[in-house]
């Protein structure tokens, strides 16, 4: 098994199966201030977010809010999405999705059920934000996918997912609106998302 940190580390061994992967992560002791992922077959444990993320999540839930499909919930809780068919199990930052896919006694939720994730970016999951996770979200068939590329300071809205990931993706700067597809067919101002500025 892998496990990768802000400067990955191998660590011995290796499970047969997602199945084992997934019971590894269950199991975890994580130190505060980290969470884990399974990625390509590998554990990612990454740091939490910096501070003024925060204030970017909520600004991106309070626009989402009012435009929630029927029965849906947001949120930005710590919640395991699980995708058995790429063998991937995501904790994204903001999600949305039908209640009933909370209705279970399970930590692991089904990936097919979301209908929005926006990911924040940061310097060890940023390249999986970018590429894997593009894939998988789309395969699972999550209508929309938000990417909040903190080092960059842009976002880019994908959404027509398809077999091989999305069909259709709109890149704008920090600053500017982008148009948030179906099922929420709303604006989101990212006034207001770059880091603050030291003086």
């Amino acid at each position: 098994m892998t496990l990768m940190t802000e400067h990955p580390t191998i660590s011995g061994g290796g499970p047969d199966s997602f199945e084992e992967l997934l019971d590894i992560l269950d199991e975890l002791n994580l130190r505060d201030g980290f969470k884990a992922e399974i990625y390509r077959g590998n554990i990612l444990v990454s740091p939490w977010s910096k501070g003024y993320y925060h204030r970017v999540m909520e600004q991106v839930c309070e626009q989402l809010r009012p435009h929630l499909p029927s029965d849906h919930s947001l949120t930005t809780g710590p919640f395991l999405f699980v995708f058995p068919g790429d063998e991937c199990a995501y904790a994204p930052d903001i999600h949305v999705a039908h209640k009933r896919v909370f209705e279970t006694d399970s930590n692991r939720l089904d990936g097919e059920g979301l209908s929005f994730v926006a990911e924040l970016t940061s310097p060890s999951t940023r390249n999986d934000d970018l590429t894997d996770k593009v894939t998988v979200y789309g395969r699972a068939g999550v209508p929309v996918y938000l990417l909040l590329d903190m080092q960059e300071e842009q976002a880019t809205v994908f959404w027509t997912p398809s077999a091989k990931g999305y069909v259709s993706h709109c890149t704008k700067p920090f600053g500017e609106k982008l148009h948030i597809p179906e099922p929420f067919d709303c604006t989101l101002d990212t006034t207001g998302f770059e880091a603050p500025r030291s003086s």
